[in-house]
């Protein structure tokens, strides 16, 4: 049996397979098991931050992988601690919480923001999301999800979550009331089309948190680790999150999650309110810290700069309506249909992925310029052909 036949027989049917396997790869080309070419604009769907079989991540994993594989939360371990201080030091956050994925991340966030509040009161419980979010694909998460196509065959839902539109200030405050505990938010909305958040929105968002004792939850599981030009999207906002959740490119390759607390949530998760197996495992540590220690002021730049260079380059395509996102984080909103553009670009030699209607770029932070204009040549093709 051929790759795909053992696939479609032995493995759920619960993704959207286009036809390729992919076989190897360095930096953002990679190779099928018939080895074609492809220049890879979509990173894993930005998990590959230092695109593939990047020497520095395969060095610091197999060094790991030499020592120790795993081991319980009841030990230390050296890359859990010291990846927990990097990320704390870098953000100015105090304490993390590792887990394996997004959701669980978010989860973890949701758990601390429902207990700090109801350790306040036994009823403020109820957290505001907003309307095209993604949050993950528990049930949990995706009540959080401010999406209604996720929101079929999986009732009942857990309570206590409000959906607002996103950038109208005066509906989310219409919302308000002492059973608020939290205010979660992307800053970019990835899965929801790559909207981006106005600023004037979000410190509105921060004031009202601030002057009510509600948490501020800022979900970064795709836009984090340097995806939108700096190590966390808030920051460049100028935000100051009670939480922040991230996953993804974290670990470049390796399943991670992280949840981050600040100086009034740290202590709010006490011994035997929350845990995770895998959470913390050495070899996706280290792989994290191989990322986040060269994730600097000059890299970051670098990644606003290819950005730039991006969406200069696409926006001179003809059948190009719009184009959204932040950093290396795109959406493209063109004259055709995005799944087809998708399609056509997959048989021209190059991977992209979509976002509600729009064409959805996350190339490794590392992409050559070489490998830009490859793609972008193939890109321009199709959205003009």
């Amino acid at each position: 049996m051929t790759v795909k036949e053992l696939d479609n027989t032995y493995v759920a049917h619960t993704y959207g397979r286009v036809d390729l396997c992919i076989e190897k790869g360095c930096g953002a080309t990679l190779y099928s098991d018939d080895n074609k070419k492809y220049i890879d604009f979509g990173s894993g769907i930005a998990v590959n931050t230092f695109g593939a079989c990047d020497k520095v991540w395969i060095d610091t994993v197999t060094s790991q992988l030499s020592k120790i594989q795993h081991t319980s939360n009841y030990y230390y371990t050296k890359p859990c601690a010291y990846l927990a201080k990097m990320l704390c030091e870098k953000t100015g956050m105090k304490k993390v919480f590792f887990s394996n994925s997004g959701a669980e991340s978010n989860e973890c966030a949701i758990k601390c923001a429902r207990k700090y509040g109801t350790d306040k009161n036994e009823n403020k419980n109820v957290i505001i999301t907003l309307k095209n979010s993604f949050h993950g694909r528990t049930i949990t998460t995706l009540s959080a999800t401010g999406q209604d196509s996720f929101h079929t065959n999986f009732t009942p839902f857990t309570e206590g979550f409000i959906h607002v539109e996103a950038n109208n200030i005066d509906e989310l405050k219409s919302t308000l009331n002492e059973n608020v505990c939290a205010i979660m938010i992307e800053i970019v909305q990835g899965e929801g089309g790559v909207n981006v958040l106005n600023k004037d929105y979000l410190d509105e968002i921060e004031k009202i948190t601030t002057e009510n004792d509600i948490l501020l939850i800022v979900d970064e599981v795709q836009t984090g680790n340097g995806r939108c030009g700096s190590l966390y999207a808030y920051m460049q906002f100028g935000l100051t999150p009670d939480i922040v959740s991230t996953a993804k490119g974290l670990a470049g390759g390796l399943p991670i999650g992280a949840t981050m607390f600040n100086e009034k949530t740290k202590d709010v998760l006490i011994k035997g309110t929350h845990g995770s197996t895998f959470g913390g495992n050495p070899i996706s540590c280290a792989g994290a810290i191989s990322i986040i220690e060269r994730l600097d002021k000059k890299f970051l730049n670098e990644v606003k700069e290819k950005s730039e260079y991006i969406k200069n380059k696409v926006s001179s395509f003809k059948g190009v309506k719009s184009i959204s996102g932040l950093g290396l984080m795109i959406g493209i909103e063109t004259e055709k249909e995005a799944s087809d553009i998708l399609q056509e670009c997959l048989n021209n030699g190059l991977l992209v992925l979509t976002a509600k209607t729009k064409v959805r770029l996350l190339p490794p932070l590392n992409i050559t310029y070489d490998e830009i204009d490859e793609g972008l040549k193939i890109l321009k093709g199709v959205i003009e052909g």
